[in-house]
């Protein structure tokens, strides 16, 4: 059975450029079993950034891993390398938006959130993301670097096998301050259904934010919440016949 944020846009090459038109991937796998994490974020070069942030957690000993030294994991361990991630159009488009003063939306960035409860029940979540578009570069080392909440185990996604899961989409910059899939998993221990986690989670933290998340408790009762826009997910399980995407209209902050 599994869980998926659903957007407009595809995530991987292509896909959303920073201010110099370079399409860079962040990802974020996480054990639900061991509590293990694997990541990478702003990574170049290399496509598949799940399998990357796999190899994160199974090869090395570390979370997560930025920018070239993650391409160079992933090119040490066999994955194909040197890879231009941008398209012509992503280029096109930062020359001509990436100037402009910067404003998040439902339009402006991409990311896939995903949990999985196999057959014994073990409970495991990813993310993809080529974060928002038009941030600031990190090509050049003496530069700053931007990445989201993708590859933060707790914002963007979490996992208990014990209790459940939940993934997440929306303004990384906000959302890695609050751990929102952290609070919803949380709340899930602490015997909350799914639908109240979620909405705890999002309605509580901050009073101009867009974002939405799901929650999945380790029955598969699923629910979601969001604020700021209407937010999808997707249920698959073997006793489907097809996807189910479910549409949540956001609710009203407290803050």
């Amino acid at each position: 059975m599994f869980y998926k944020c659903l957007f407009l846009r595809t995530v991987g090459p292509g896909g959303s450029p920073d201010e110099n038109g370079e399409t860079t991937i962040d990802a974020m796998v996480m054990n639900g079993v061991t509590m293990e994490v694997g990541a990478v974020a702003a990574m170049r070069y290399v496509s598949d950034g799940i399998k990357t942030a796999r190899l994160v957690m199974q090869h090395t000993e570390h979370t997560l891993l930025v920018g070239e030294q993650a391409s160079r994991l992933a090119i040490y361990m066999g994955l194909p390398g040197h890879t231009n991630l941008s398209s012509e159009e992503s280029i096109v488009a930062s020359q001509i938006f990436g100037k402009m003063s910067y404003h998040f939306g439902l339009h402006n960035h991409d990311t896939i959130a995903m949990a999985v409860i196999d057959k014994k029940r073990l409970i495991a979540v990813g993310t993809s993301t080529n974060g928002a578009t038009f941030k600031i570069p990190g090509s050049n080392p003496t530069l700053p670097m931007h990445f989201g909440d993708g590859p933060i185990a707790g914002s963007s996604a979490y996992a208990d096998t014990d209790v459940g899961a939940c993934g997440a989409s929306g303004d990384g910059d906000i959302m890695m301050r609050f751990l929102p899939c952290y609070q919803v998993v949380e709340s899930l221990r602490l015997g909350m259904e799914p639908k109240l986690a979620a909405e705890d989670a999002i309605a509580r933290k901050y009073p101009d934010f867009v974002g939405g998340v799901f929650a999945v408790d380790k029955n598969g009762i699923h629910a979601g919440a969001c604020h700021g826009w209407i937010f999808q997910y997707s249920v698959r399980s073997p006793d489907m016949a097809d996807v189910v995407v479910y549409t949540i209209n956001p609710v009203k902050s407290t803050a």
